[in-house]
């Protein structure tokens, strides 16, 4: 019956939403002319910092991690991931991302390296062939950041030269836990232990497969701190469940991802995230997961006691669920966030342009030589206490630019909202933090 009423108030807040307000983000410069665009690669720290990886596509020049301190206004460099990961002077492909959110215990953030030089062999992208003079790129690596001492601590390597493309921790337990790109390997890392344990490739081949063993990988784990296990989907749409009990994955019986509201996909085709899920969160009050599929835009709940997966709304933009159609981004968007009072969903998501009550359509060049779709970025609330959604609005900067190539998000502790977007600024373009200052209200 409350999830009856979420789509009732969901309804009335878009018939609402004819007029919707514009947010105005402020933009930084952090110094990093070469940086590209940022998957994750974000947190809020306990100490109100807003810490992030802005990443590069190069095979020379590595990610590197800064600090935005909201009471002083200022950006910290605080340094490089490849000599974070002790192959400064390697020679090897560099760490060129972090593809995963921050995760804090006891005073340090943790996370993981990933690949940011592709090839693209056969129509698909793969780990960079090193040129003349370089060797291959290494591998990702599990990291701890000391936000006091500001050290770096190097955890661990994935194995066979894989990068990182998933992680997330258990903070109770001590235990990491990722899933290498391109062939989907689960890697579990014990602190107080020091031993990685890689299970193998657990969806097909990963993206490393072709045809029948083709398969998305999933981009979010989540961890149930009550038991400890943690749970990933399949492009198939099934769920795992790792557990801590007894090490091992095993499949969720009672439910899937496979639902009619979601779509209909070919898992073994690229382009699109299939049945798996984009991003989810857990919530503590109702020991529940929620998600968001990400082509469809659905925001579903997850029991894992239960087995159940249940519906519960529709969260694109206003102009999107006017209009009925998909998004432009047919991977969905990883901005899917908790704000600082635990219940209150932050969406960073895609939206159409219309002009004189037309859609438009088609691309628009960028200083990057890139095409983008013509799709305005708004910022979506969803209250889980009250069930109730509202488009804050579009978003833009000072000067009318559009953000864009948008998938991560940081609330602040005041309700602000960051992200890295692509800015253009005396004809050149970087990837680089902005902020929507908040809090908000849900309408």
């Amino acid at each position: 019956m409350l999830r009856w009423v979420a789509l009732i108030v969901v309804t009335v807040a878009l018939l609402a939403a004819s007029a919707q307000a514009k947010l105005i983000a402020q933009t930084y410069n952090s110094g990093f002319p070469e940086g590209h665009d940022t998957y994750n690669g974000m947190g809020t720290g306990s100490d109100g910092k807003i810490y992030y990886v802005i990443s590069s596509p190069l095979y020379n020049i590595g990610a590197k991690m800064f600090c935005y301190d909201p009471r002083a206004d200022k950006i910290e460099p605080l340094g490089d991931i490849t000599e974070a990961c002790g192959e400064k002077d390697a020679k090897t492909i560099v760490q060129g991302k972090s593809h995963v959110n921050f995760v804090e215990q006891g005073g340090k953030l943790y996370f993981a390296t990933h690949v940011g030089y592709y090839s693209l062999i056969d129509g698909m992208e793969k780990i960079g062939i090193p040129p003349e003079g370089w060797k291959p790129y290494p591998g990702g690596h599990f990291l701890a950041f000391d936000m006091k001492t500001k050290k770096f601590e190097d955890l661990a390597k994935a194995p066979r030269g894989e990068g990182i493309i998933t992680m997330t921790m258990d903070t109770k337990r001590g235990r990491l836990y990722g899933l290498t790109w391109p062939a989907g390997r689960f890697l579990r890392y014990d602190l107080a232990k020091k031993d990685l344990k890689d299970f193998g490739p657990v969806s097909k081949e990963g993206e490393n497969g072709k045809g029948e063993n083709y398969r998305t990988l999933c981009r979010s784990f989540v961890v149930d701190p009550g038991d400890g296990s943690l749970y990933y989907t399949v492009g198939d749409g099934d769920i795992y469940r790792y557990r801590y009990d007894r090490d091992a994955i095993e499949m969720v019986a009672g439910d899937n991802m496979r639902k009619d509201y979601f779509g209909l996909y070919d898992p073994t085709s690229a382009g699109h995230m299939g049945y798996n899920w984009r991003q989810t969160v857990w919530y503590g009050p109702e020991k529940a997961v929620y998600g968001v599929h990400g082509n469809s835009g659905y925001l579903f709940r997850f029991d894992p006691k239960a087995e159940q997966v249940e519906i519960v709304a529709r969260i694109t933009s206003a102009p999107s669920q006017r209009c009925g159609m998909f998004d432009q981004f047919s991977y969905g968007y990883l901005g899917f966030a908790l704000g600082p009072n635990g219940r209150t969903i932050h969406y960073l998501t895609g939206g159409p342009i219309y002009v004189d009550g037309k859609r438009l359509a088609g691309k628009a060049k960028t200083a990057m030589g890139e095409s983008k779709g013509m799709e305005d970025l708004h910022l979506v609330t969803y209250d889980i206490r009250e069930g109730k959604y509202t488009d804050q609005g579009a978003i833009f900067f000072k000067n009318g630019d559009r953000p864009y190539y948008v998938n991560s998000i940081a609330v602040g502790k005041d309700g602000s909202v960051y992200t890295l977007s692509r800015i253009t600024e005396d004809g050149k373009t970087r990837s680089d933090l902005i902020r929507i200052k908040g809090p908000f209200k849900n309408k």
